[in-house]
């Protein structure tokens, strides 16, 4: 578990998360599932990891959109997610979430319970507790990419 004091120590572990999972993601698909309650973080994460791999311009929450895709010129693709708001699991499918899976990048989801399924398509999962002023963060590594 590790303590993540406040937003630029949780982008600092996104970057650092990105860095390990550059090289990986220009193989194939890696699916980074990141749980944790409204305003834990997960975004901020995603931000930080973004902008390890070359990323320089906005990262807004995709609550609304749903979906937002990021081809960084020297980076692995990246498919950020959010599925806070759907209501049935076969949406999922509706977003064409296969058609990402066929192409190398990451493939990063919030709210990864709405859809219960994804827990066995993972790659990384992190989970993002809120206490008090501060976040405790369990990564799960069922790929080893973090151990290679």
């Amino acid at each position: 578990m590790l303590s993540v004091a406040d937003d630029s120590a949780m982008r600092a572990l996104g970057a650092r998360i990105g860095a390990v999972l550059a090289g990986p993601a220009r193989e194939r698909t890696l699916v980074v599932l990141l749980h944790g309650p409204l305003g834990a973080g997960k975004t901020t994460f995603v931000r930080g990891l973004l902008q390890a791999l070359g990323y320089r311009d906005r990262v807004p929450s995709p609550t609304y959109t749903l979906a937002e895709t990021y081809a960084l010129p020297h980076g692995p693709r990246v498919t950020h997610l959010d599925l806070y708001r759907l209501a049935d699991p076969d949406e999922l499918e509706f977003l064409g979430w296969r058609d990402w899976l066929g192409d190398p990048g990451l493939l990063l989801i919030e709210w990864p319970d709405r859809v219960p399924a994804l827990e066995g398509r993972a790659d990384l999962v992190i989970h993002i507790e809120v206490t008090g002023d501060s976040r405790q963060v369990a990564i799960a590594d069922p790929a080893g990419l973090t151990h290679a």
